[in-house]
């Protein structure tokens, strides 16, 4: 009887934890962010039904987001008044402003959540460090050239910040707030996405630059750049895109580190190479147009590329590299990001 109620009990226990998991899973959920270059709002996507579930409005001009570890915040940086707005998880509304040393692009967060970085491209540029405890911009770190995207290293010891117009990838010790060493690039950096070593330190880094349809690979260690690919032509009787001076902008690695994925304005397709060989796996044809940038859900299982042209965003089926779905937001679309909101 006692041998009885203890295997009764053990399985009442083991249920609890069951329920208690999902409950908690089911409160976490993971959602894109989407920021719009026009207008007012940014929109918040939930890629488990592929429909918009949120819009923050007001910010003017919105360029980058980012999300808080544990959700309570979205971070996004406003272009119309230099500052980085403050977003409530819950409720999508803006509580407060931080003013910046200039006028931004792009952001990052560090792995802790403690600190906001931010892209000056004003001159004469810079990354400026929030702190999120206090909601203080408390330093301005220099760089070679005013800073189009920063990023923040898989490993949180760095942060990486690429200069258009000073053509540089400018490492910053993350601990020290300090400049760690600067590549100088024959091209203007644009986007950037980075692959790690077995214990979890960088690797490489690979680097999109003006004017090119493809990626540079800088080996993190020796602080050169290693390789350079081109993405495919396109087959006969597809015609390329206006694509500017960015040609190839937006790049991610999916969370088990075995793919690359990379956008191409010029060709509209977003490319996988696997990694780390860096072979072509396939290419996905957007339905939308613009390829700005790209972000992954955290099983690495599927993309949501942003298209400015055309309004919407486009999701890609890694595995078969298909367009699946068109989501329309709002007015040019641009920077994206992944995070999981309460």
């Amino acid at each position: 009887m006692i041998h009885t109620y203890a295997i009764r009990r053990s399985l009442m226990v083991s249920a609890g934890v069951v329920l208690l998991t999902i409950s908690v899973a089911a409160q976490n959920k993971v959602r894109i962010i989407q920021t719009n270059s026009a207008g007012d709002s940014v929109h918040v996507i939930d890629p488990a039904t592929n429909k918009v579930v949120g819009v923050i409005s007001g910010i003017e001009v919105s360029h980058g987001a980012a999300v808080a570890p544990d959700g309570t915040r979205i971070y996004i940086s406003n272009e119309a008044d230099s500052t980085l707005d403050i977003v409530d998880g819950k409720t999508l509304t803006v509580t407060n402003k931080v003013k910046l040393s200039g006028h931004p692009n792009n952001i990052a967060i560090a792995r802790d959540g403690r600190r906001v970085y931010v892209g000056i491209i004003q001159e004469p540029g810079g990354v400026d460090v929030i702190d999120t405890a206090s909601l203080k911009n408390v330093k301005t770190i220099p760089t070679k050239g005013t800073i189009h995207n920063p990023y923040v290293t898989p490993d949180g010891r760095y942060v990486v910040a690429g200069s258009i117009q000073g053509k540089s990838v400018n490492v910053i010790d993350a601990h020290t707030e300090q400049p760690a060493w600067t590549l100088d690039m024959d091209l203007g950096v644009r986007p950037m996405t980075f692959s790690t070593n077995p214990d979890g330190s960088t690797k490489w880094i690979f680097v999109q630059v003006s004017g090119f349809n493809g990626f540079a690979v800088v080996d993190f260690a020796t602080h050169k750049e290693v390789n350079r690919i081109k993405n495919p032509d396109l087959p006969p009787g597809k015609a390329t895109v206006p694509a500017g001076s960015d040609p190839s902008h937006g790049m991610a690695v999916t969370s088990d580190g075995r793919t690359l994925v990379v956008c191409s304005r010029l060709n509209n397709f977003l490319y996988s190479y696997s990694l780390p060989d860096l072979k072509l796996l396939g290419g996905a044809e957007l339905g939308g147009k613009g390829a700005a940038w790209v972000t992954l859900t955290p099983d690495g299982k599927t993309a949501y590329v942003a298209n400015p042209v055309t309004n919407d965003v486009s999701v890609i089926d890694i595995k078969s590299m298909k367009e699946t779905a068109r989501i329309a937001v709002g007015a040019v679309p641009k920077r994206n990001t992944t995070g999981v909101l309460p």
